[in-house]
């Protein structure tokens, strides 16, 4: 996959959605919990609270998946 010592970065864009998602999902929830005067159309649909927990989950199993030093012990 790579090389000894080098970290993929495929772990550095799990940790990126997270980011966003944690991100995105906070600011659905902060508009559910005061919701804008003039709300856009469909806002009922509260697409940010469902997008930000889409990225976190893309992003838990990337981080997971290519966590640093996970394939260290396959030579044992």
């Amino acid at each position: 996959m790579h090389r000894p010592g080098m970290i993929s970065i495929w772990f550095f864009i799990g940790l990126l959605l997270l980011a966003y998602g944690f991100l995105i999902f906070g600011a659905g929830v902060y508009e559910i919990a005061s919701p804008p005067e003039h709300p856009v159309v469909l806002a009922e649909l509260h697409s940010g609270v469902w997008w930000g927990a889409l990225l976190i989950v893309i992003g838990a199993i990337y981080t997971i998946r290519f966590a640093p030093g996970k394939g260290k012990r396959s030579h044992e």
